[in-house]
């Protein structure tokens, strides 16, 4: 195995530290009201949020942060709900800590796709690949709170993820190519479902 698809293993496995486990990304409140109920809403919903709203986004970023870019800024700003907010920057955090200590590199805390493509580009990781594997967690981590909260079987958590494959690699190569004007989302009731996420009563996740 090559050191970068190594590297890329670890930070962006599910037991890396970064507490992505907590956050469901306005999930649960999708599923609190019915919006979310069987593997095929599921798959539409985390689709969804794929294309139109964060995924797209944070992929961008993690490429222009790649180059170089101080992208962290904008990547804040762009965080449409007080949630989301606390969901990028404490896993950012927690990677910068994690991952300073651990590989000795020089981390600020940022957005997390931002503090990513920081530390990929100071051990020299390929953009293509980063960018993939960082949409294919992102996609997991959704596809695991929908099994726990909807629930779904495990078996169809991995038909879900297997769906979601092509487009992912589609996303991948839209986000190389991209400028930041092309950044901007329409995954409105993601948004409205983090919103009131906030006050949801009963809340296993942060988000």
């Amino acid at each position: 195995m090559t050191e970068p698809i190594a590297t890329l293993l670890t930070w962006l496995s599910p037991s890396y530290p970064v507490g992505a486990f907590t956050f469901s990304h306005g999930l649960e409140w999708a599923m609190e009201v019915g919006a979310i109920g069987d593997a095929a809403s599921a798959q539409a919903w985390i689709a969804d949020c794929l294309h139109h709203g964060a995924g797209r986004s944070d992929a961008i970023l993690l490429a222009h942060a790649m180059r170089g870019e101080d992208v962290a800024g904008l990547a804040e700003a762009l965080a449409p709900t007080a949630e989301r907010l606390e969901e990028t920057m404490a896993q950012g955090a927690a990677f910068a800590e994690v991952t300073g200590v651990a590989r000795g590199l020089d981390l600020a805390p940022a957005p997390y796709p931002v503090v990513l493509g920081q530390a990929a580009a100071l051990v020299g990781l390929p953009r293509r690949e980063t960018i993939h594997a960082y949409l294919t967690a992102f996609a997991a981590n959704l596809i695991s709170a929908a099994i726990r909260l909807v629930p779904l079987g495990q078996t169809q958590g991995q038909v879900i993820q297997s769906r979601l494959a092509p487009g992912i690699a589609t996303l991948t190569e839209d986000a190389l190519a991209a400028t930041l004007d092309d950044l901007g989302g329409c995954a409105i009731l993601a948004d409205i479902a983090s919103m009131r996420h906030e006050t949801q009563d009963v809340r296993l996740f942060r988000s």
